[in-house]
């Protein structure tokens, strides 16, 4: 039979990354977006991925009663949300099980899972667009389903409505533009003080496209626009109207052009909350806590009411933010720059916190866990933003003894197939290790 030829499958459950999965006559997977389990479909086979084929969805011969209908009217050709056609219990349900899964793989099959924290739509503070010139005029949204095309959207329901007000300025802008020749992307972080644009454009700006910059910056009520090369790493304020801020455990940090920020404010509030709560009851007078890829002191700040904090970071950028937000704080917070995967802490260093918390990026923290494992700090908070890479690394502690002792999923990027979650390691016997 032809690869190209409709053929019909039975879908078992989900993959991770939100797809339905099937099996073909030999047993091996099928990728099937947009098709949830019990439902039996119509598609195409499209070619390999992984160990077996993806799939192109063309009908539903029997649906199932937990679709619902997808809210955007860009869902399907926009490749940011996977997950708009799932009713939101089993849709939480779901993200719930991703974590349970993965500490299970860690050996951990009976860890105390939460119920998903679900952050609602109009919410996300973080923007990072595609833009595309084509045919002279800009086009501007996000990337297509696995593919580099960009689709032109207009709104989004993820995305917090200051954010979504200034697509259609924005476009505006762009066309003018003469530093934007044919591609680029525009990140957009929604700060107290207002939105703030860092642009990435293949060209350089000239004098013209500064004080067209200025100009929209004044009408629009952004504080400051930099701009970067597209593939480069340093950017260039353009235009700066005013100060920028973001308070984190209640501290303005002056966060960097582009800085990373948790997804949504409801998010950051709920993985604060479970770090929180998952520190020891007690902690001595002269406790320390190490706060590990502290970014720009999200966690930093909001421990620091609990005890003294040393925060590690390597971005500069970031330190620099840090250090600025600490010395309004009381100096409960120390901001020191080190690169955790060059230069990991030793046992002896982690020995001396009480707690350890750390928010590694998406790979996870594989040169900092053996010692982590080997510790005898009290507790150890680990925020993830990858099941896999937590699966990797809650192994490690698994076999030195640690318990988990609570596991929150927060689902902060609505309708996708991405997870985040709070652990909370302790050598209590909480129970049995698997």
């Amino acid at each position: 039979m032809s690869p190209q030829e409709p053929m019909e499958f039975e879908i078992t459950r989900l993959g991770a990354a939100g797809d339905g999965l099937a099996a073909d006559a030999a047993g091996r997977p099928v990728f099937i977006p947009f098709a949830l389990p019990g439902e039996r479909v119509s598609a195409r086979l499209t070619g390999k991925m992984g160990d077996g084929q993806a799939a192109e969805l063309l009908g539903l011969l029997s649906e199932s009663p937990e679709r619902a209908v997808p809210p955007c009217p860009f869902f399907g050709r926009c490749g940011g949300c996977a997950m708009q056609h799932w009713a939101a219990h089993p849709y939480a349900e779901w993200k719930r099980a991703r974590l349970a899964e993965a500490l299970s793989r860690a050996g951990y099959a009976e860890a105390p899972v939460g119920v998903a924290a679900v952050t609602p739509p109009h919410t996300r503070r973080r923007a990072d667009l595609a833009l595309r010139r084509v045919d002279g005029a800009p086009v501007l949204g996000f990337h297509a389903r696995g593919s580099d095309a960009v689709v032109d959207i207009t709104t989004c329901l993820v995305l917090d409505p200051a954010l979504v007000a200034l697509f259609e300025p924005l476009r505006k802008l762009l066309r003018s533009l003469t530093a934007f020749r044919r591609e680029g992307s525009a990140l957009l972080n929604l700060l107290d003080t207002g939105p703030d644009l860092l642009l990435r454009l293949d060209g350089i700006p000239n004098t013209v496209d500064r004080t067209l910059m200025a100009d929209f910056a004044r009408v629009n009520g952004l504080p400051r626009i930099a701009c970067a090369p597209l593939k480069g790493m340093v950017s260039e304020n353009v235009a700066q109207l005013g100060p920028v801020s973001i308070a984190l455990g209640g501290v303005p940090v002056p966060p960097a052009p582009g800085a990373f920020l948790q997804a949504t404010p409801q998010g950051e509030a709920a993985i604060v909350a479970a770090v929180l709560a998952g520190l020891p009851r007690k902690l001595a007078p002269r406790a320390r806590i190490a706060d590990l890829y502290a970014g720009l002191g999200t966690l930093s700040f909001p421990l620091a009411a609990r005890a003294r904090v040393t925060a590690f970071e390597s971005a500069p950028d970031a330190v620099q933010s840090l250090d600025a937000g600490a010395r309004k704080d009381g100096g409960r917070v120390i901001a020191t720059r080190r690169d955790l995967s060059r230069q990991p802490l030793t046992v002896k260093e982690l020995d001396a916190f009480a707690a350890v918390v750390l928010d590694p990026p998406y790979a996870g923290a594989p040169d900092q866990m053996p010692a982590l494992a080997r510790s005898k700090t009290q507790r150890i908070i680990y925020v993830s933003c990858n099941p896999v890479a937590l699966a990797r690394d809650a192994k490690l502690l698994n076999a030195a003894g640690w318990r988990v002792l609570a596991a929150t999923p927060v689902d902060q990027f609505l309708w996708s197939a991405q997870l985040e979650a709070v652990v909370v390691f302790g050598r209590e016997a909480a129970y049995p290790r698997a």
